[in-house]
């Protein structure tokens, strides 16, 4: 345990880890007692994009930023219907916010969407441990809750690896993705030549990944992740995109099964994100690992192995695609993209086919711009099978 002892009286909450390593903390947000995967991230801004973002259901999410909260929270930033992680854990709170945006205080988003999280702890600490440890099952007590009364619950949770996550933050039926007014590109995009049609598969998508789409001409119509393949060629869309999510991607088994589907329209344009880039590779036979503790941040190099160039990259996720036998794989994908942090596949495509993935997040660009042109590069595949 790791915390400031002159704060020890006021220090009623806690991070139990299932190895029995308890991190004290000040109670705000939602009391109660959640479990969930205890993960962090080491981005240094967009709090509310990472707590509105499906891809942490089931985590306890903590930053390593050191003050949090700064300006508030607004609705222009959410990135989904609701908060869907398990917890949240920060160094300090800012009990101030200034931004004339702010419509709320972080505390105020955590109590209404039921979402309990702990500040003064020792986020250092944390991270050091689970970087040595892993990732692990964690219980967060914000209600005084004895704390070993939540390390005997952790020894029966199962954690979240076995189970299809995209189940519980997907959208329920299809739905046309519609531009709030005022929704408006913050830099220059090349509109498509034409209106075009993509079939979004929604494992747990990002509101700003799909705004993407439509801010360069695409009519995107957002489907659940169990979707039948059928149903997406009875669309007769240009392009089918599949989306971040949450969880293990072995465990999205209707999600794959649609996809390996679809890829036997051989000229069908294909792009995938994150948890949509770990589910093509499955489609076509790969297999998926999961990573010690995740890559979760804005600041990850990626090379571009066709340039050279490297990329500085938006992650969050916690499996990898194996690249063991990737390229001997019917279709012969090929791997694109590296993480020149560990060697992991950042990027795959199928050569000569206009089907293609990444394991980071385009549309976050923190480089500030350097993946943008992917959405152009799906744009221009949809936009040349259309005029065929």
């Amino acid at each position: 345990m790791a915390a400031d002892r002159t704060l020890a009286p006021y220090l009623e909450g806690a991070l139990v880890l299932e190895d029995g390593t308890v991190f004290r903390g000040l109670p705000f947000g939602w009391r109660g007692v959640r479990l969930g995967e205890a993960v962090f991230s080491t981005a240094m801004a967009g709090y509310q994009e990472a707590l509105s973002d499906p891809s942490y259901c089931g985590q306890i999410l903590a930053l390593t930023v050191p003050h949090v909260g700064n300006y508030g929270v607004n609705p222009e930033d959410v990135e989904s219907r609701r908060l869907h992680l398990a917890g949240f854990v920060i160094s300090a709170l800012s009990r101030i916010h200034s931004n004339w945006r702010a419509r709320g205080t972080l505390d105020d988003l955590l109590r209404s969407a039921s979402v309990p999280a702990l500040e003064r702890v020792d986020v250092r600490a944390l991270v050091r441990h689970l970087r040595s440890r892993g990732a692990m099952r964690a219980a967060l007590v914000t209600d005084g809750t004895d704390p070993a009364k939540a390390v005997d619950a952790l020894s029966r949770w199962p954690g979240i690896d076995d189970f299809d996550l995209t189940r519980q933050v997907s959208v329920k039926e299809p739905v046309p993705f519609v531009l709030e007014p005022g929704e408006v590109s913050p830099v220059p995009v090349r509109r498509a030549a034409w209106p075009l049609r993509v079939a979004a598969i929604d494992f747990g998508t990002k509101r700003n990944i799909v705004r993407n789409l439509a801010w360069r001409g695409c009519r995107v119509t957002v489907f659940p992740a169990w979707t039948d393949a059928r149903e997406v060629i009875d669309f007769a869309p240009d392009g089918v995109f599949l989306s971040n999510g949450p969880g293990n991607p072995a465990r999205v088994e209707a999600g794959i099964a649609t996809v390996r589907r679809l890829l036997e329209a051989r000229d069908l344009p294909v792009f995938g994100i994150c948890l949509g880039h770990q589910i093509l590779a499955l489609a076509l036979g790969g297999r998926t690992f999961k990573l010690p503790f995740g890559h979760r941040g804005t600041n990850h190099p990626v090379q571009d192995l066709r340039t050279g160039a490297v990329w500085i990259t938006s992650q969050n996720h916690g499996f990898a695609v194996d690249p063991t036998g990737l390229e001997a794989l019917p279709g012969a994908p090929r791997i694109t993209h590296l993480s020149l942090h560990d060697r992991t596949v950042e990027g795959m495509t199928l050569p000569g086919r206009p089907v293609f993935s990444v394991q980071f997040h385009p549309e976050a660009s923190p480089g500030p711009r350097d993946a943008l042109p992917l959405f152009d590069r799906f744009v221009e595949a949809m936009e040349v099978r259309h005029a065929s």
